[in-house]
């Protein structure tokens, strides 16, 4: 269906009407073809070939005449002389980003910023809440910082809400199943239905899929000898998600691997106690989560802490799905690209936004890149030869971290 579009000289309402027969004001009966029809505000140029019209106008359109009274000063617009920037252009937007975890921080930062340059060129206000929930993960704040986001969202009314990451899901935007205000998330590890989100009118977005078979694949490639892992995660709800699906993944695609181990950790003493533990158990380590140990006072330990630990006093190869873990420690990944998830969301939210989609026509689904990494500071602490050929192939950091 094309769009015909009618621009009265004095003020009106945005209208789009159905492509049947149509009557405008002052003007006879149009029979349309195939065509919508809408009255648009004031303010959009006018292409000049298209100024002055008489008060009828022809339109051939597949051998159909098309006959339209026209009152003096209408403009008409046709697909081929309009620019979607141009309607874009008129309006200014308010969008409400709601982070599940803090900025400054590549996963979160990298998100946000592909999700902005997917509506470059568009007039947006952009309001930002960090719900920090990797470095504050009580459930009352949790509760706390939902509550403050769910406020925002009522009193600022926003066109449109952009949510990653599970929490800022589980805290703020199942709230909003239905509602009138679209959201679009992206990261999620989580089925969408334990959201709410299946059959929602006004919530979709991009899942996060872990590229788990290709990380442990690569994994081997550095060292081929492993086919025991233990998986290690914290208490952050969103693992339950993960580790479901690396428990289904894994008989299937990586059947030379036994996985004796899935291990919820809560503190980092205990975490410092499992690892150790499993040196002569085990040939490599999944660790997935590491954001939520405690320490003897009860706050969290920085993942950078526990993974320096870990490189400083592991023997043995371990993986995650994460690029800002390579650069502390962690052998090999396969991981998500965090702007690719945000470009992904940006993109449909452009969709909501300038055409008018519903958020139920676009489908609930991952982005499908991955990029690989290791870090050949470890493979050398551990003894492990890297072909060149694979070096050629991935991304590599040369160093530590905490040595730069």
């Amino acid at each position: 269906m094309k769009n015909l579009f009618i621009r009265p000289s004095c003020k009106s309402n945005l209208l789009r009407l159905p492509a049947k027969t149509v009557r405008l004001r002052r003007t006879e009966w149009l029979k349309n073809p195939g065509f919508r029809v809408a009255i648009r505000l004031p303010g959009m140029a006018a292409s000049s070939c298209f100024k002055d019209l008489g008060k009828k106008l022809i339109i051939k359109r597949n051998g159909n005449i098309l006959k339209m009274a026209v009152a003096a000063g209408f403009f008409l617009f046709l697909p081929l002389f309009f620019h979607p920037a141009s309607e874009a252009a008129e309006k200014k937007y308010r969008i409400l980003h709601i982070m599940s975890y803090h900025s400054p921080w590549d996963w979160t930062g990298d998100q946000f910023r592909a999700f902005q340059e997917a509506l470059k060129g568009l007039d947006v206000e952009y309001k930002v809440v960090q719900m920090d929930t990797k470095r504050k993960s009580s459930e009352e704040w949790k509760e706390h910082i939902g509550k403050e986001a769910r406020r925002l969202i009522d009193t600022w009314s926003p066109h449109l809400v952009y949510t990653n990451d599970d929490n800022a899901q589980k805290y703020v935007a199942k709230y909003y199943v239905n509602k009138d205000i679209p959201f679009v998330f992206s990261a999620v590890n989580a089925d969408p239905k334990d959201y709410g989100f299946v059959g929602s009118k006004n919530i979709t977005g991009i899942l996060e899929q872990e590229h788990f078979v290709q990380t442990v694949k690569l994994l081997k490639e550095i060292a081929p000898h492993v086919s025991k892992i233990a998986v290690i995660v914290d208490d952050d709800p969103t693992w339950v998600g993960v580790m479901k699906k690396m428990k289904e993944k894994a008989p299937i695609h990586l059947a030379d691997v036994n996985f004796i181990g899935w291990d919820v950790i809560r503190t980092f003493r205990e975490y410092q106690q499992k690892v150790k533990e499993y040196q002569a158990k085990v040939d490599a380590l999944g660790l997935l989560g590491v954001h939520t140990f405690k320490d003897e006072k009860g706050q969290n330990v920085p993942w950078q802490e526990v993974l320096q630990w870990t490189a400083e006093n592991s023997q043995l190869p371990d993986f995650s799905f994460w690029k800002d873990r390579i650069s502390f420690g962690t052998l090999a990944a396969v991981y998500v690209s965090a702007y690719e998830q945000g470009l992904a969301a940006g993109k449909i939210a452009r969709g909501i936004l300038t055409e008018g989609r519903s958020p139920s026509s676009y489908a609930m689904e991952p982005t499908v890149k991955g990029e690989p990494a290791i870090s050949l500071a470890r493979a050398k602490k551990l003894g492990l030869p890297v072909k060149s050929k694979l070096l050629l192939t991935v991304k590599v950091v040369k160093s530590f971290e905490w040595e730069k």
